[in-house]
């Protein structure tokens, strides 16, 4: 039986993610996937700022760019956040289809040598010692040292693998439809509360539209089906019109139960994206959540399938990105009670739509909605220890050259101002860059911390947050030991 270094369950943003980020590594990696075909469904519709600096850390950003749209879209609970005043390249929301998302996460998988398999259902998981069997449509098996599951909240990976999926039952029901009008409104809604609930209508692309109803009137079972006369129904019960909606290209539905897998890892199955974490989707935060566990968990697996570093390594996966999760289930929690209709949350809106009026109460906000302030639990002597390291225009032997541009190769980067540290990197220059540079200015903006003053040194990880800098308690080969294997001889 071949094997295969990583099975990746799931052709969705973060599997597609996550197999570019093996790929780039040179890992043999499987994407499987139980339907036949790709389908044109999309739940979600917006990329927000973190995530579009993720994909420029790998020079994917173009395309996506080419067929989005910049928008000042990012909210909490319908409440407008201004991403404008923050510290990136990419202070917006960029509207653009899940569906379309996928399609250019596959191209660029096929570039790098990968490709998906449909009509591959998981039946069945068998590990031992030296790797997993998987086992595809009842019959069929395939080997590999890790199976990742990235196929969505009713992951049959992690059903099958007996990871717990603790959390809370939905307490409302929203239906959307992707719909011709024929009555349109005259420019975009976007979650208008009534007594009844709150309604959306807002255009993608051109001759069609995506409504959304909040019904707090009926929670419908995950398993139901619903129509377009559905939607027509609550649209009217709670807009007063269905704005003549007909010719539905998707309807669907939602609630906002929200689920945290209890551990991100058993053995050589690990889980991504929807398949460990399920929540309202307010704020637009799970795709960009899913294709971030991914670009967290590519370079570690790949370091572990490699020989380089040992399998602990993993073990950072779930403690820097499962309480990401965690604080996710939680802000929309707050955002889905924020929405409810009647006198209270009416009174609550008035109070933190004041708050997110002022300067600080839109950055706290709105960094956390936009993933600009996560700080991974790697020290707190520093305030950018763990954090994503700014893009800076540096000045190199080579030229001027962007910092994130240094990271397209998917490797960790030394950023050298005083050039004093390339002795430091013997027995690690095959998996760490060593890059000096002119120190671009004297002090750095960050999100959620403010102007800083520069450091003279990065140990930058792939992921494009800081792994160690001179002020931190750990030495540098300790450094270097911990996230990138001990040095070779």
């Amino acid at each position: 039986m071949k094997s295969t270094s990583v099975l990746i369950a799931g052709a969705g943003p973060t599997g597609l993610m996550l197999a570019c980020e093996l790929r780039l590594a040179g890992v043999d990696v499987r994407v499987l996937d139980r339907l036949d075909e790709r389908g044109d469904e999309s739940r979600a519709g917006g990329m927000h700022p973190r995530s579009l600096e993720v994909l420029d850390q790998r020079g994917m950003l173009a395309p996506f760019q080419a067929q989005g749209r910049p928008m000042q879209a990012g909210h909490f609970s319908g409440i407008p956040l201004d991403f404008s005043q923050f510290a990136t390249r990419f202070p917006y929301t960029l509207a653009l289809l899940q569906a379309r998302v996928e399609r250019l996460l596959e191209a660029h998988l096929v570039e790098l040598g990968g490709h998906v398999q449909w009509s591959s259902e998981i039946t069945g998981i068998e590990q031992d010692d030296d790797g997993i069997v998987v086992r595809i449509n009842g019959s069929q098996e395939l080997r590999a040292d890790y199976l990742v599951g990235c196929d969505g909240g009713r992951s049959t990976v992690r059903k099958l693998t007996g990871i717990d999926f603790p959390g809370t039952q939905a307490t409302l029901t929203a239906l959307l439809g992707d719909v011709e009008l024929s009555e349109p409104p005259a420019g975009t809604i976007f979650q208008q509360r009534t007594g009844q609930g709150d309604f959306s209508v807002f255009s993608f692309e051109p001759g069609w539209y995506r409504v959304m109803v909040q019904d707090y009137g009926q929670i419908l079972d995950r398993q139901a089906t619903v129509t377009l006369e559905d939607v027509r129904t609550a649209m009217i019960r709670v807009a007063g019109t269905d704005f003549g909606m007909h010719s539905p290209r998707w309807v669907s539905h939602f609630g906002d139960a929200a689920r945290l897998a209890d551990r991100y890892r058993s053995g050589r199955v690990l889980l991504a994206g929807d398949a460990a974490h399920i929540h309202f989707p307010a704020g637009g935060q799970g795709m960009n959540t899913g294709l971030q566990d991914a670009v967290n968990l590519g370079w570690k697996l790949a370091l572990v399938v490699s020989g380089h570093a040992p399998e602990t390594l993993l073990d950072t996966y779930e403690s820097e990105r499962r309480p990401v999760a965690d604080r996710v289930l939680r802000n929309t929690r707050a955002q889905a009670l924020l929405g409810r209709p009647g006198p209270h949350a009416d009174a609550l809106r008035e109070s933190v739509t004041a708050l997110i009026e002022t300067e600080a109460g839109n950055a706290t906000l709105g960094t956390m909605i936009a993933a600009l302030d996560l700080k991974y639990p790697i020290g707190d002597e520093h305030p950018l220890l763990g954090r994503r390291v700014p893009d800076l225009d540096l000045k190199t032997a080579d030229g001027t050259v962007r910092l994130y541009e240094l990271l397209h190769r998917g490797r960790p980067i030394l950023l050298d101002f005083n050039g004093t540290l390339s002795s430091a990197l013997e027995g690690w220059t095959d998996r760490v860059d060593h890059i000096e540079a002119i120190n671009p200015t004297d002090r750095w903006s960050i999100p959620a911390v403010g102007d800083m003053p520069a450091s003279a040194a990065l140990l930058i990880r792939p992921d494009g947050h800081v792994a160690w800098l001179p002020d931190s308690n750990t030495d540098l080969p300790t450094a270097l030991t911990t996230w990138f294997g001990p040095p070779q001889p």
